[in-house]
């Protein structure tokens, strides 16, 4: 097998906080290239249609004519690491399908798509004239949503953790 060299936990840490509102696909590329990582953008789709890495979001571009840029979710890059790490260690990528690593990327979305939908609400109250009472009663209830989100992400994560490691104490990533 040839010579890679994976990212650290402080440069995953980096780079996350470095494009927290996502990166292009060749700028992940780029990430793992010069480490002697073996990724294609074939093998980088495939793993986006197999479900183990993060769908892209659109985005516009500013300027006439630029069209959009699909931007994927920082995460994309910890995903990666650790399918290059679990294949490193003779793991197919059926064995990584049934790790957490896929379910987490749901588990990524749901808490995305959570934020989302919360968010909007946040900006709808906020631009809605409405008596002291009825905000701050809208804006606890909120509160209250956006703590049972968070919640329920982290019971999420923790069952698919137990389950999957119930099947195979190997693929657990770090």
């Amino acid at each position: 097998m040839e010579s890679m060299d994976l990212l650290a936990p402080d440069e995953l840490e980096r780079i996350e906080r470095e494009n927290a509102g996502g990166l292009p696909a060749n700028a992940i590329l780029e990430i793992f290239r010069p480490r002697g990582v073996r990724l294609s953008e074939a093998t980088f789709r495939k793993y986006v249609q197999a479900g183990l890495l993060p769908r892209s979001r659109r985005v516009g571009r500013k300027g006439k004519h630029q069209g959009s840029l699909g931007l994927y979710p920082v995460e994309a890059v910890r995903r990666i690491n650790v399918i290059k790490r679990m294949m490193a260690e003779g793991h197919t990528l059926e064995d990584i399908r049934r790790s957490f690593v896929f379910h987490r990327n749901h588990i990524d979305q749901l808490q995305r798509d959570l934020s989302e939908v919360l968010d909007g609400f946040q900006e709808e109250l906020g631009g809605r004239p409405l008596g002291g009472e009825r905000r701050r009663s809208l804006e606890a209830q909120l509160a209250t949503l956006r703590q049972r989100a968070q919640d329920l992400v982290r019971d999420v994560a923790r069952l698919g953790s137990a389950v999957t490691a119930r099947e195979d104490e190997t693929l657990r990533p770090q």
